[in-house]
């Protein structure tokens, strides 16, 4: 029982470490340097609280002009629009099936992309005599750079990543020699309690506290033959007595 529960509680941990889990929306900010000539990704991700929720999205993508006035560049109602414009053709849809991830990408950045970018995001709920609706709104100041600067946190980022990967590592591996160890020492627990009940004899594993009995003298009026049957009949008589007058 005892080696039975340690493998089941060193199971249960690995299940807990490596165990494989659902996709989480987390809303991250997007990226806001470009490179001369390269593609850039404007992330949008707009998490539903309740994802089970059936919702109509539209997501609508403008470029504010400096007259504060937003330009529409991009439009995904159902599927997705490009629109006309300075950017029609350089413009690709890169959402989600989920409609929570509603990003887009420029194809060969130039100098005039740089500006403002606004991401507005449109859901109605669907439910039987209730449809609410809310609306999201992201904002991206986009800097287009004709080389690409260095980004310090996303090597601290790494070498944090390697470190706990590493750490996660050790400390399983901890545990397996912990469990590992536990099990040998119920095993040899077991064996040694083995051990000795098979160095018990076997008189006393049959009959461990079978007193002796000493059989009266007046048994030898009987013969004894009659005295051997007697013998053989009795129960919970130990071998090692000794018949009284034998």
């Amino acid at each position: 029982m005892i080696e039975t529960r340690l493998i089941l509680n060193c199971l249960s941990l690995l299940i807990l470490v490596v165990q494989v889990t659902r996709p989480v929306c987390v809303e991250v900010p997007s990226e806001t340097e470009a490179v001369l000539g390269n593609t850039m990704k404007l992330t949008c991700i707009s998490c539903m609280k309740r994802e089970e929720v059936n919702a109509e999205t539209r997501v609508d993508w403008y470029y504010v002009l400096p007259s504060e006035t937003d330009l529409p560049i991009f439009q995904y109602d159902r599927q997705p629009q490009d629109l006309d414009g300075p950017w029609k053709g350089r413009l690709l849809w890169n959402g989600s099936k989920d409609l929570q991830d509603v990003s887009i990408s420029i194809i060969n950045v130039t100098y005039n992309d740089s500006g403002t970018y606004k991401c507005e995001v449109f859901r109605q709920f669907n439910f039987d005599f209730y449809t609410p609706s809310v609306r999201d709104t992201k904002i991206i100041e986009l800097v287009v750079r004709e080389e690409a600067s260095e980004d310090t946190t996303a090597l601290y980022s790494e070498i944090m990543m390697y470190v706990l990967l590493v750490f996660l590592t050790f400390w399983l591996l901890v545990e397996m020699i912990y469990c590992y160890r536990k099990i040998s020492k119920s095993d040899e627990q077991t064996q040694d309690n083995a051990a000795d009940y098979l160095a018990i004899p076997s008189e006393n594993k049959e009959n461990p506290g079978a007193p002796c009995e000493v059989l009266s003298p007046h048994l030898w009026l009987f013969g004894r033959r009659k005295q051997n049957e007697l013998l053989e009949g009795t129960e919970g008589v130990s071998k090692n007595c000794q018949l009284a007058g034998i």
